[in-house]
């Protein structure tokens, strides 16, 4: 997991110990999603179309802040930025779901 993810959610509370990347196939027919939301260019285009026991597919475009170059105070601004916005979208799209 990027060193930058982990910082910029502590510093929101969130640690993310014990936590790894997983490869979308190791929950293939294993776990039914009602949603599956991609939120960078590189996993909408590696994600299968086709997703067994996914209700819906969706896909949030996001810039991928392990893209920006510069400063270590740059790329931390950027996932800041980034985590701002999903988390923004996250709670847009809860006030529209039904309860």
């Amino acid at each position: 997991m990027n060193p930058f993810t982990v910082r910029v959610m502590e510093e929101v509370g969130l640690p993310l110990t014990g936590q790894y990347s997983k490869d979308v196939r190791e929950y293939m027919g294993k776990l039914h999603f009602g949603y599956l939301i991609t939120v960078c260019a590189n996993a909408e285009e590696r994600c299968p179309t086709t997703f067994p026991g996914v209700g819906q597919r969706m896909h949030w475009a996001f810039d991928d802040p392990a893209a920006v170059e510069g400063t270590d105070e740059d790329k931390l601004a950027k996932f800041r930025e980034v985590r701002d916005q999903i988390d923004r979208r996250i709670r847009e799209w809860l006030v529209g779901q039904p309860q």
